[in-house]
């Protein structure tokens, strides 16, 4: 009995042993582009596509060279205030809508909840053509006003949010009433308080995914002084020439505010990640 206690533990051991080795590999395989990224930043020109894993010299010169090519911090305000600006927005809009379509049953409740799930499934590729040619005459182009405007609102928001609304307890809501609270009262004193966890998540999701934004951005803006960081980055690549150790330098940079947002609200990010995961 002893033997056999003895040989299920090995096991167990060499399981957890090998479980162990399979998430340091997983780690490696995720860090490692980062840890390229900056030691790329701080290599010369010349020694840019070499395989060394350290610099034969640590150099500041791909970040002076960024930083004086790029308005790096104005790019990083555009960019932060894109992102926030529509965070914000997707999330007001979705807490109306989700707390619409749950709180009230209407003829064609079912259909308009089908209509947002219908457009989340459409590709950006396919709006954004009449959504440029839309605010191009309403006098947005170059506009960071321009980029936030057609993502206002977010199917990705609403479907998300609408369970939590949908699963909130019909008493107290009716207990609500009964105490005369209005519409407005039963959503901001009884409904948000208790769902606010749900909402921080989301609200961090769709902050990241706004930063990470390219395509629409690109389309819509091609000032520099309205640009965002990831057109930013784009100025160090043409078809003659790509600057790499500047671009792994601006990279970096554009990396920083997420980086600090993540250590800041750690905990929170990796919940919103677990509950809503990648978009």
């Amino acid at each position: 009995m002893m033997e056999e206690l003895t040989i299920s533990k090995r096991r167990i051991h060499w399981q957890n042993g090998l479980k162990h080795l399979l998430l340091i590999l997983l780690c490696v395989f995720a860090i490692f582009p980062i840890y390229w990224m900056v030691i790329s930043s701080f290599k010369g020109q010349t020694e840019i596509f070499n395989n060394s894993l350290l610099p034969s010299s640590f150099s500041p010169d791909n970040y002076t060279y960024a930083l004086e090519h790029v308005d790096i911090l104005g790019m990083t305000a555009n960019t932060f205030f894109m992102a926030i600006s529509q965070a914000v927005l997707q999330l007001v809009t979705a807490i109306m809508a989700a707390y619409a379509l749950t709180r009230w049953k209407f003829p064609g409740s079912r259909l308009i909840y089908t209509l947002f799930a219908l457009t989340w499934l459409v590709p950006i590729q396919a709006t954004m053509i009449p959504n440029y040619t839309t605010l191009v005459g309403m006098g947005f182009r170059d506009s960071i006003v321009g980029v936030i405007i057609p993502n206002m609102a977010s199917a990705f928001a609403i479907l998300s949010l609408y369970p939590a609304f949908q699963s909130f307890p019909k008493a107290l809501i009716e207990a609500g009433m009964m105490d005369k609270m209005s519409a407005p009262g039963v959503l901001f004193k009884l409904i948000l308080p208790n769902i606010k966890s749900s909402i921080v998540s989301l609200g961090i999701l769709l902050f990241i995914n706004s930063w990470n934004e390219y395509f629409w951005p690109a389309m819509i803006v091609s000032d520099q002084g309205q640009a965002t960081l990831q057109i930013g980055l784009r100025s160090f690549m043409s078809a003659e020439l790509t600057s790499w150790g500047p671009l792994m330098a601006a990279s970096v940079l554009a990396s920083l505010p997420i980086l600090v947002l993540y250590l800041l609200l750690q905990k929170q990010v990796i919940q919103s990640f677990v509950k809503w995961g990648i978009k």
